[in-house]
């Protein structure tokens, strides 16, 4: 074991996560890019420890002091990326958000992704940190789908998805899955997971031979989409929030 003393402070990546610039990646690409100072001095490291982000810009601007984490629940439609900007030209979810969130709102930061075709419950929030957390699989943080499928599937077949699927190589953990309703070989579907893999509700029921048509995300953790309408966004109250932190495992 090393005998030299830890650093003083936090690394800059997470000190700019928790200040709302963007996640710990793509602070990193950012320094890698040569796009952090430290006074007139370029970061060239995302191993530099500090205890406050006195003097640190990012593209030139000063890096204000971090506020509360705040959460915002939008109802993402289909048809919108769920990234920041998009070199081909098509809408991301940040063209709804410019008029779905008061002006004054802090820069958000998605909690997950929902593919282009997905709609439901996005979470955003302006701590980088926070975000990186909920994403983690040890959270275990609980995502709910409704997906409308057509095919042949029993509930016997889904119950056979708690126990975890394979899909062409990749490993997926328990699945709870249940038929909410069928007219004949069209079947809406409940699902709920915890990881989130890129396209997994898809793959997987793809694997039991269905279609799907619709995809929507209904919950994340405790929070519901409702009666929250497509395109609109809500902040969840600070005491919700807190509640919901004290609950997560990591």
């Amino acid at each position: 074991m090393s005998d030299e003393p830890r650093p003083e402070g936090d690394r800059i990546a997470k000190l700019l996560a928790r200040a709302g610039v963007a996640s710990r990646r793509e602070v990193e690409r950012m320094i890698e890019d040569r796009r952090v100072k430290i006074g007139d001095e370029v970061v060239t490291t995302p191993a530099t420890f500090l205890t406050s982000l006195r003097g640190v810009s990012v593209d030139g601007k000063q890096v204000a002091k971090p506020e509360r984490t705040r959460l915002f629940a939008f109802h993402k439609p289909s048809g919108l990326l769920t990234a920041e900007r998009d070199f081909s030209g098509r809408p991301t979810i940040y063209t709804a958000l410019r008029n779905a969130l008061p002006k004054d709102t802090p820069r958000l930061m998605p909690v997950g992704r929902l593919d282009l075709n997905t709609e439901g419950l996005l979470l955003l929030t302006n701590d980088g940190g926070f975000k990186r957390q909920l994403e983690l699989p040890a959270t275990a943080v609980k995502r709910t789908y409704r997906a409308r499928t057509f095919g042949d599937v029993t509930q016997e077949q889904l119950e056979e998805l708690m126990e975890g699927v394979e899909v062409e190589g990749m490993r997926y953990d328990r699945i709870d899955a249940n038929l909410e309703r069928r007219t004949g070989r069209n079947q809406w579907i409940e699902l709920t997971l915890t990881e989130g893999k890129n396209r997994e509700v898809r793959r997987v029921l793809e694997h039991l031979g269905l279609e799907v048509s619709r995809l929507i995300r209904v919950g994340y953790g405790p929070f519901a989409l409702d009666q929250l309408r497509r395109g609109q966004a809500v902040e969840i109250r600070k005491e919700d929030l807190e509640r919901f932190r004290s609950t997560l495992k990591a």
